[in-house]
Parts: C-alpha cells; sequence; structure tokens
C-alpha cells in the first residue's frame, strides 16, 4: 500500500464497498481513490489486479463509482433507477472481458484478460452492482444511518436492521457522539 493516502473501507460485497471509496458524501467528503495508482491498490486488494491505470480509466471509475452509488441509493429507498446511472452501469459491466472461474475450493473468482485492465475490472464492479440492485443476492440495499455518509449497503445481516455501512467507522462514531452527548447533560453519571 503506498503511504500518505485514508486507508480503505473494505466490506464483502464489491460494488458498495467500491462507491465506499468516496466516504463522508454529506460531510467532509473524503477521497480514497485520488490518483490512478490508488486505484490500481484498490483493485488489487479486492482481487482485481491490473497492470496500469490511467486518467481518463480512474475518471470512468469514478462515474461508474457514482453511478453504482445513485442507483443503489435509488433502490435502497424504492425510487426509480437514475436512467444515466444505469447505463452508465449496463456500460461497464458489457466492456470488459472478465471470466468467472470455479477454484478448487468451490467459490467463484474473477480472471481479468491476461492484459489485465481497468475495463475488465470495472466489468466485474458493474456486474456485482447489477446483482444486488436487481435483488438476485440474499440481503438487502439500505443507507448508512450517519448523517455525514449516507453511503448505500448491502445489508446480510440475519435480521437485516444493520444500520450504519460499517460498524468501525460510522458506527462508532456515532456511538460516540451519542455517549458524549449524555455525559454533557449528566456529567456526574460517568463510572469511575
Amino acid at each position: 500500500m503506498r503511504a500518505g493516502f485514508p486507508d480503505f473501507r473494505l466490506g464483502n460485497v464489491l460494488a458498495t464497498s467500491f462507491t465506499g471509496t468516496l466516504s463522508e458524501r454529506h460531510g467532509n467528503a473524503v477521497e480514497r481513490i485520488p490518483t490512478p495508482h490508488r486505484l490500481v491498490d484498490w483493485l488489487t486488494v479486492n482481487g482485481l489486479a491490473v497492470d496500469s491505470c490511467t486518467t481518463a480509466q480512474l475518471d470512468l471509475a469514478r462515474e461508474l463509482r457514482e453511478s453504482i452509488h445513485a442507483a443503489a441509493t435509488a433502490a435502497a429507498i424504492h425510487e426509480a433507477l437514475p436512467a444515466s446511472a444505469v447505463q452508465v452501469i449496463n456500460d461497464c459491466s458489457a466492456q470488459g472481458r472478465p471470466a468467472a472461474i470455479l477454484t478448487p475450493e468451490g467459490k467463484r473468482q474473477w480472471r481479468l484478460s491476461s492484459a489485465s485492465c481497468v475495463e475488465d475490472a470495472l466489468s466485474v464492479i458493474a456486474a456485482d452492482a447489477i446483482s444486488i440492485i436487481a435483488g438476485e443476492r440474499d440481503g438487502r440495499l439500505a443507507l448508512c444511518a450517519s448523517p455525514t455518509c449516507q453511503a448505500a449497503f448491502f445489508d446480510t445481516s440475519q435480521s437485516r436492521t444493520r444500520k450504519w455501512c460499517d460498524m468501525n467507522t460510522c458506527g462508532n462514531r456515532q456511538k460516540k457522539a451519542r455517549f458524549n452527548a449524555n455525559q454533557r447533560k449528566n456529567p456526574g453519571s460517568a463510572k469511575p
């Protein structure tokens, strides 16, 4: 990993993890893929290693990210999917040449073309987005309860009532804020 950049927020669902490369969208936004090399890092961490990335490919990746975010948000709140977002997702899905392969452990894994290009990796991300937005996977799309985040995430918890995109970031921040507010209201209630 290259030093000097914000940490990645990794999750179990590729498409919504990808939208997390821009966090705190309604606060002080944090861009986690500010350079082409940082996108290469993110793709590598997520099993989609590519040889290189251009500025134009980074722009395409960000356009896909924002389209997935817009479509997933609309799906989470049961609104019509934005046509422009659907078009970008579909175009990215169709333009790559990845192949699904079966591992010896019985898991699906993506194999990119021999010339591993960003478009192949984006095709995998777009296909993942299509499967969750279309409701093909067990879970539900939801929006983070943090007012500064409101990221779309895919809830696979047993009860499907998760409130935060990530308990280690947004959830802990909200719990800490609530605790501090209670301490200000009841200063004598702190335990020694």
